[in-house]
Order: C-alpha cells, then sequence, then structure tokens
C-alpha cells in the first residue's frame, strides 16, 4: 500500500512538473515590437484610439461584455470557496498526519476538487486579465 502511495505521488509530482514547465513555456513566447527612431507617441496614441472604434463597432456577434468589476466580482467568487477548501484540505491532511484521523479517502476527494478549481480559477484569470 505505500509502495502504490509512494508511486502515486511521484507520478502526479512530474505531471505537476510538466503542467508548470509547459505554462512556463506558454508565457514566455512573448514578443515586442520596436518603436522607430523618427515615430511619435502622438501617432501611436491615435493609431490606438482607431483600433478601439473599429473593435467597439464590432458588437455584433452576440456576445456581451462583461465589465472588469464584474470580472473581479466572479473571481472573488471563485477564490472564496477555493481558500476555504484548500484551509480544509490542510487541516484534514493534518489532521490525518498527526492525529491519525480517518479522513484519507476525504482528504483526497476534497484535494481533487480544490486542484479542479485553482485550474479554473487560474485559467479564467489568465483569460480575462492577461494583457494581450
Amino acid at each position: 500500500m505505500v509502495n502504490k502511495v509512494k508511486s502515486l505521488i511521484w507520478v502526479l509530482a512530474k505531471l505537476l512538473s510538466r503542467i508548470v514547465l509547459l505554462l512556463l513555456l506558454m508565457t514566455k513566447g512573448a514578443a515586442y515590437a520596436e518603436v522607430a527612431p523618427g515615430a511619435s507617441n502622438e501617432n501611436s496614441i491615435q493609431m490606438m484610439q482607431e483600433f478601439g472604434k473599429e473593435a467597439n463597432s464590432q458588437k455584433s456577434d452576440g456576445v456581451t461584455p462583461i465589465a472588469d468589476k464584474r470580472r473581479h466580482q466572479i473571481m472573488f467568487y471563485l477564490g472564496m470557496p477555493l481558500v476555504i477548501m484548500l484551509l480544509t484540505t490542510a487541516g484534514m491532511g493534518i489532521g490525518i498526519g498527526v492525529y491519525g484521523k480517518p479522513w484519507f479517502k476525504y482528504h483526497i476527494v476534497l484535494a481533487g476538487l480544490t486542484a479542479t478549481l485553482a485550474i479554473i480559477h487560474m485559467i479564467v484569470g489568465w483569460a480575462w486579465f492577461y494583457p494581450f
């Protein structure tokens, strides 16, 4: 039984390290344009305003944009259960390790749910707030 748990932990650690490495590689590919020596900021600002006007005029796709305040509220509503579940999982782990409570199955299920919610929280945060 102990060997199975150790091998499961090893596999999960390898999987997590690969996921973290993949995410790091995905964020390192950002490229930045260089500014020409004779370019002025006024032209850049005017060009960005034109892009903004075009983006505002293309609202016929049926998607309603969400305000930043509402996005922050949704992230908060995702984050509060995440923190509660994380603390509960940690408390159960301490109960198992220190006091010998028979909560291992519940601890593992709660840890899986916590990890799932954390991944959802991370994806939503990147999709909404990463500067594209």
